[in-house]
């Protein structure tokens, strides 16, 4: 499938040679309810880099059909597709279906550059224009699942009943359940002997929006304005462009991702797209939204998807579906760094929370002490984490190498308990924390998701038991001032913010995506700009 074998041509697009990697167009949905407001938003579509506006006529109030799109179409400044949806396929338009139709025709007439069609209609349709559709003119058969995502039989099954109906370009859309859920719809794009167009709607489906290009998807929809979108789970057409490097995605591009539930405050992508984009790596970096780590591995095991973050809650899960583990990982009990290795496919875990969170601590008492930097100034120190999980796991366990006496409090004392055992170290739950303060300059580390956002208002640990602390570290980083970290502050103590356990992770995991040296300062700068 070529640029050549649609109306479009790469004079009409705009763009320079050897720009990108891919043919995918990004089409632009606009939906408002005058004529002059959607001319408006074509431009803004333009102007941030679309290929092709879908013009949602279903959306215009007192809508003239001959009038309208006539301006519509002659006016646009970009190549249009004209969609009038109606409520039994998720549109707005809830009249006389003859009618509909008849807008559609007079949109081909009228020169459009595609028009859509549903599934549930198009005999219907193509009957009625009885082989007359101008030639520039293209037809998209759609069709839309708003339940889920069928299997990959059927969903072939219904790419070729599509097809068959005489449709110059193919649409699915299905429903995400589950993020396996894209993969089926990938492997139909790949196999499609047809321009298509393969969606998979919601959270959970966005990388079947991103990676359209990879697989050869027709296009893919962002949208002009954050949270204004045709479906559920549209990024925005500067976020494809800007933080997905969408034009530079091919077929050979390996792809990378964070992978935890929820995902979608992770500032990972921005941090590492970017840096790719830096080095000129040939990667892409998702925010993966996942229910079973189990799944996704099996799903996802073509050797081009090869490397992954780990955080909130899958470090466990992931270190269960490593076929070789660091040494580090195997004694923290999780991992926060999945690699899979070329030469034999072979997944690797590392836990480099360890490194990140531990180095950003000793980093502030050096410089508050004017310790030596041969000995580490957590030695001695009473070293009180927060949480059990996998960034528990690794601070304790980080704690104790540096030769701090470890408490672990947690909201199960079993799991506390656990850990502890691990570490020589003490047990509690975090409703007794509060009340604990065996001596003063101790060192607090939250590893717990209270204070992460949107709850910014909460915090593990009252403002009353922190002025027993010298310094305090949380590894939360959405807000990057947590309230912890606040209150902290007024009381006196140091604070490390997640940030930086989070940059000097991210030093050592871009050096394992890549094989290449990290760009320190574009990656510290980047954490600052979008923290």
């Amino acid at each position: 499938m070529t640029l050549g074998s649609v109306p479009l041509s790469t004079v009409d697009l705009q763009i320079p040679d050897g720009a990108r990697r891919n043919n995918t167009l990004i089409c632009a949905p606009v939906m408002a309810k005058t004529v002059d407001q959607m001319l408006v938003q074509i431009k803004k579509a333009k102007e941030l880099g679309a290929d092709l506006a879908e013009i949602r006529v279903d959306f215009l109030e007192n809508f003239s059909p001959k009038q309208d799109l006539e301006v519509l179409i002659k006016q646009s400044s970009l190549p249009t597709l004209v969609t009038y949806r109606p409520k039994w396929e998720g549109g707005e338009y809830d009249g006389d279906e003859s009618k509909r139709q008849e807008a559609l025709r007079l949109a081909m007439e009228l020169g459009s550059d595609f028009i859509d069609v549903e599934l549930k209609v198009a005999h219907d349709f193509f009957n009625s224009i009885q082989g007359k559709k101008p030639e520039k003119v293209k037809v998209i058969v759609s069709s839309h699942n708003y339940e889920n995502t069928p299997s990959t039989e059927e969903i072939a099954n219904l790419a070729a009943r599509i097809q068959a109906t005489g449709a110059d370009i193919v649409k699915i859309a299905t429903t995400a359940l589950d993020i396996t859920d894209n993969a089926r719809m990938f492997q139909v794009l790949v196999h499609s002997q047809v321009p298509m167009i393969g969606i998979v709607m919601a959270e959970r489906g966005l990388m079947s929006r991103v990676l359209a290009s990879k697989f050869g998807g027709f296009l893919t929809f962002g949208s002009v304005e954050a949270g204004v979108v045709s479906a559920p789970g549209q990024p925005t057409v500067k976020d494809l462009l800007d933080l997905y490097n969408f034009r530079q995605i091919g077929a050979d591009t390996k792809v990378h991702g964070v992978i935890g539930n929820p995902i979608g405050h992770s500032k990972s992508p921005h941090l590492y797209n970017t840096a790719f984009k830096s080095v000129g790596f040939n990667g892409i970096y998702l925010p993966l939204l996942v229910d079973s780590v189990a799944n996704y591995i099996s799903t996802y095991s073509s050797s081009d998807f090869v490397g992954y973050s780990y955080t909130i809650p899958h470090k466990e899960a992931g270190l269960k579906c490593c076929d070789e583990i660091d040494p580090i990982a195997q004694a923290i009990g999780a991992i926060s760094c999945m690699i899979k290795r070329p030469a034999d496919g072979k997944l690797i875990g590392y836990n480099v929370d360890y490194l990140g969170a531990i180095g950003a601590i000793e980093e502030a008492l050096r410089g508050s002490n004017g310790a030596t930097a041969s000995a580490s100034p957590l030695a001695g120190k009473l070293f009180v984490v927060m949480g059990a999980g996998g960034a528990g796991k690794a601070l304790a366990y980080g704690g104790y190498e540096k030769g701090a006496r470890v408490v672990v409090a947690n909201r199960s004392f079993d799991k506390a308990k656990e850990l502890a055992s691990k570490v020589g170290g003490q047990a509690m739950t975090l409703s007794e924390l509060k009340d604990f303060h065996p001596e003063e300059g101790m060192i607090l580390a939250n590893t717990t998701s209270v204070g992460m956002k949107p709850r910014t208002d909460e915090t593990p640990l009252p403002k009353e038991a922190l002025k027993h602390y010298s310094l305090v570290f949380d590894a939360i980083y959405t807000p990057k001032m947590t309230r912890l970290l606040t209150e902290a502050q007024e009381c006196g103590a140091i604070i490390v913010y997640g940030t930086e356990m989070f940059t000097n992770q991210a030093y050592v995991q871009f050096e394992r995506f890549t094989g290449l040296p990290a760009p320190k300062q574009l990656i510290r700068d980047t954490i600052a700009r979008n923290t």
